[in-house]
């Protein structure tokens, strides 16, 4: 099988306001990128791939009603809270956050979990309390998983290395995967592997031989779960990550690079087809 995912960040943004979002108005925008998808998307097999674009939470709704019957959409939201409702327990104390209940209330059935900007973003906040410990980071991005996968959910899990930590990368990456998937149901988690030290401008971007080796490491570790690129799926190094038979699909995010930067569906298509070869 392979996977086919989006990420749509915070996309949703208005070039005025300092976004890159020009296809559609905000409030028809998530609507947009799924009605201007699912019709190409038809003509691929969904025994052999599944496509899921995971969304800004203020958009899922409008995502998931453009859905069509037989849409090859899955509609994914961006991370949940690691903890949740429960009948007879919290009924949704959880101010600005985001409880896998009301993800599956939604009708949300995937979510993307230790993108490496969330990654950061743990990692901040623990540095102002003065833990350094990247285990704690593991040890809630497992809370978050375990209770997407036990909700039925299926799960994107994210790792990688930095380019200070170039020199142990294989220790980086153990650790990700095993506290992150302590108890897991791993048939329910594909990974996302994200080089963090190749991404962004002006640096290099991961060779086929790096990738290859990383994604040989991840399915010894975790006994072949399948390995996604999440380095950026672009038209540029589809067809090199289609030769790799360790990578099982990728992760998409921009599409435009150059001048009017941003996410175009059309360009997505043409992404998916440069790397599936049809």
């Amino acid at each position: 099988m392979k996977h086919i995912f989006l990420n749509l960040k915070r996309f949703d943004v208005p070039a005025a306001l300092g976004g890159v979002n020009r296809i559609a108005p905000i409030e028809s925008w998530g609507r947009y990128i799924v009605e201007n998808t699912q019709e190409a998307l038809k003509h691929y097999d969904p025994s052999e791939v599944e496509f899921v674009q995971y969304f800004p939470e203020a958009h899922l709704l409008g995502a998931m009603a453009a859905r069509q019957e037989g849409s090859p959409v899955q509609v994914g939201c961006q991370g949940v809270y690691r903890m949740n409702t429960a009948v007879g327990g919290n009924f949704g104390a959880f101010t600005t956050n985001r409880p896998v209940s009301a993800m599956k209330a939604m009708g949300v059935m995937h979510t993307i979990i230790g993108h490496c900007e969330e990654r950061n973003d743990k990692m901040g906040i623990l540095a102002e309390a003065g833990v350094t410990d990247t285990k704690a980071v593991n040890r809630i991005l497992n809370q978050e998983i375990r209770l997407a996968v036990d909700a039925g959910m299926k799960v994107l899990y994210c790792i990688g290395e930095k380019d200070t930590e170039l020199d142990r990368w294989d220790a980086v990456l153990k650790e990700q995967l095993e506290i992150g998937l302590e108890g897991v149901d791993k048939s329910q988690v594909v990974i996302g592997y994200e080089p963090i030290w190749s991404i962004g401008p002006g640096k290099t971007p991961a060779g086929k031989d790096y990738i290859t080796k990383i994604a040989r490491f991840v399915k010894e570790v975790t006994g072949g779960i399948d390995v996604v690129y999440g380095g950026g799926l672009k038209v540029d190094n589809a067809q090199m990550l289609a030769s790799i038979d360790e990578i099982d699909g990728g992760l998409i995010a921009l599409t435009r690079f150059q001048g009017e930067i941003g996410f175009y569906p059309e360009e997505y298509v043409e992404i998916i087809r440069t790397y599936l070869g049809k």
